[in-house]
């Protein structure tokens, strides 16, 4: 089963600057509550990582 982890970064999208906002089962959930929830921003990009569970590996 493939989840979507919703995250918010700095422009220059790197990992130190991710926060984390949830798990969803769909991609499009995904994008819904970031636009909902106003992540979409000019000093700010949204990373949507796409994990498979239940496998083990750095995110």
């Amino acid at each position: 089963m493939t989840v979507y982890i919703l995250f918010q970064t700095d422009v220059h999208q790197t990992r130190a600057s991710r926060v984390f906002f949830g798990v969803f089962s769909t991609e499009a959930k995904a994008i819904d509550h970031a636009k909902e929830n106003g992540l979409y921003a000019h000093n700010a990009e949204v990373a949507i990582i796409e994990c498979e569970i239940d496998k083990f590996g750095e995110v």
